[in-house]
């Protein structure tokens, strides 16, 4: 939901950056000082990290009071240096992103000659939605602000009425995207996903490679109950890494870095779009991917259960290769951690039992899981399970309104994600995708292009073609209706066009150092220099290709997709 997205925690979690800050992603959190290194990663104090461009949304740590009065600095009478002035920072939109923005969908509306079998208002829709995308990569708003202004222009220049144009915000699916957002903050507040990744750790941790698998195993674990990869990566996983890390003298933006931690932050960064894509529930984004599908008339039954058996395959072979080809093309200078076993022990210990909060959200998920495995068969829709989950949760007290008040990123998600689902289906029912598909069904045609070759050109087109996106919601929210439309048009069986898609979102969310929120995470803590980033991104996606290529294409054929 990452990540448009629980495009993460965010924005952290799923706010796109900006292509022209892009360059400024180089930038490292601080450095811990060498002075004060931590004893066993203790849940209750996860230091508060920076990504390169905002903090993480979830920050344990209370912020320090500003004082009331600032220094007063002593100067001479003779000390005629006058202070620095310092520049206010920049207010509303971003000037050049602004206007190349606005270029966009001014030149596609007034310059490019309008087809015979397309109708003024699906076109002029058209060009407020390139706008709109154009907008969602170049930043020159928040994510939410920029798809706000999209909106209005559809309704100010009459292109869709009020309620037509209103109307994703009742979207069940969106709504799911959003609770699944609060589902994740009682994770990490009660401190039940820090839990369970330290017992793997103290499982299989007596090695560096096996503390990569117990840490690997424990996310795909909690993925199906924990809908947020970067929720994932900065509430539980990084912590763990960073704290195992330092007590083995491995410290961020320093030579010691080849000790563990960048082994760890990549096995971790790169394993983790592969737990999104083994559930459903796993990642906001897939949920949205459904619903994208199902309005271009691709349903799919039992989906929950109809997800994981086709993703169950290649997902476990790549989660179980992952960590073993890092070990060797990325390799860590500490083979062995026969310390880590005792640290998670002696943090278990300084933990204690399993508490009353950490046993309702287990019970709650469980019952949330439940109903979504099940939920076809007993006529209960995933979102009112998730309802349902939620209830449990405010009642019991695990979670108080102030907790939902506070997660802006589900509210800004809200926003954002219905502007650009309600701008798609909309595109749709005015016949611009058919339109499309047409288009791209001559040219494969005039190729003589097999839907079997019509297939791998898109797939991989969908795949790389992220290097210009910052979000992988954001990329479903462009692009996924379109190129699901190219595939029918080429004759790709629509079920195995609509799950691929979607399962490629979750995989080109480590292609860079920007490509989802979890990335911003992970880079963001300084193990991992930004070539190495960009380098084992392209690597593992290649293998990724490889593993769900050729696995993936004699299971899907086994379960009957094609």
């Amino acid at each position: 939901m990452e990540s448009l997205v629980l495009h993460s925690f965010s924005t952290a979690s799923t706010t796109p950056f900006s292509l022209s800050s892009r360059t400024f992603l180089h930038l490292r959190s601080k450095p811990i000082s060498k002075s004060s290194q931590p004893s066993i990663f203790p849940s209750s104090s996860f230091s508060t990290l920076r990504s390169p461009l905002k903090p993480l949304l979830f920050s344990p740590l209370p912020k320090q009071a500003k004082p009331l009065l600032s220094p007063i600095r002593a100067t001479s009478q003779n000390d005629k240096t006058s202070p620095p002035e310092t520049t206010p920072p920049p207010q509303g939109a971003k000037l050049l992103p602004f206007f190349i923005s606005i270029s966009i969908g001014l030149l596609v509306r007034f310059l490019v000659p309008k087809p015979v079998e397309v109708t003024p208002q699906a076109w002029q829709l058209l060009a407020i939605f390139l706008s709109t995308i154009a907008g969602l990569v170049l930043s020159p708003l928040p994510v939410g602000a920029w798809a706000f202004l999209g909106l209005t222009t559809s309704i100010v220049t009459r292109t869709l009425p009020f309620t037509t144009a209103f109307s994703a915000f009742t979207n069940e699916v969106i709504w799911l995207i959003v609770i699944s957002f609060f589902f994740a903050r009682g994770f990490v507040k009660t401190g039940l996903g820090d839990r369970i990744a330290t017992y793997f750790v103290k499982w299989l941790g007596k090695s560096t490679l096996g503390l990569s698998y117990g840490l690997t195993l424990s996310e795909a674990l909690i993925a199906p109950a924990m809908p947020s990869t970067t929720a994932r990566a900065g509430g539980v996983f990084l912590p763990i890494i960073k704290s195992l890390s330092l007590s083995s003298g491995s410290r961020p933006g320093d030579p010691s870095s080849r000790k563990l931690g960048s082994y760890l932050i990549q096995s971790q960064f790169q394993s983790a779009g592969n737990s999104s894509a083994l559930f459903l529930t796993a990642a906001a984004q897939n949920l949205l991917c459904l619903k994208l599908a199902e309005e271009l008339g691709i349903i799919i039954s039992s989906p929950w259960v109809s997800w994981f058996k086709a993703a169950s395959l290649p997902a476990l072979i790549s989660l179980l290769v992952t960590p073993l080809i890092l070990y060797k093309l990325y390799p860590p200078e500490t083979k062995d951690t026969p310390e880590a076993p005792a640290m998670a022990a002696k943090k278990l210990e300084h933990m204690g039992p399993v508490k009353r909060n950490e046993w309702i959200m287990v019970g709650t998920m469980l019952l949330a899981v439940t109903l979504w495995v099940c939920g076809e068969t007993l006529g209960i829709p995933s979102v009112v399970a998730a309802m349902i989950g939620l209830s449990i949760l405010l009642l019991l007290g695990v979670l108080d309104w102030d907790d939902c008040l506070s997660e802006k990123s589900a509210w800004d998600t809200l926003a954002w994600f219905a502007v650009l689902v309600g701008m798609a289906g909309q595109l749709t029912n005015l016949g611009i995708v058919s339109w499309m598909s047409g288009c791209v069904a001559k040219i494969l045609q005039s190729l003589s292009l097999s839907w079997h070759a019509a297939f791998g050109v898109l797939q991989a087109s969908y795949f790389f073609i992220h290097y210009l996106f910052a979000s992988q919601t954001g990329h479903v929210g462009a692009l996924y209706s379109a190129f699901l439309a190219m595939h029918l048009a080429a004759g790709v069986p629509g079920v195995l066009a609509a799950l691929a898609l979607a399962y490629n979102t979750n995989l080109f969310g480590a292609l860079t150092h920007y490509s989802s929120g979890q990335a911003a995470v992970y880079y963001g803590a300084g193990y991992v220099d930004l070539p190495d980033v960009f380098k084992m991104g392209f690597v593992m996606a290649l293998i990724n290709a490889i593993v769900w290529g050729v696995v993936g294409t004699f299971w899907w054929k086994f379960l009957g997709l094609y």
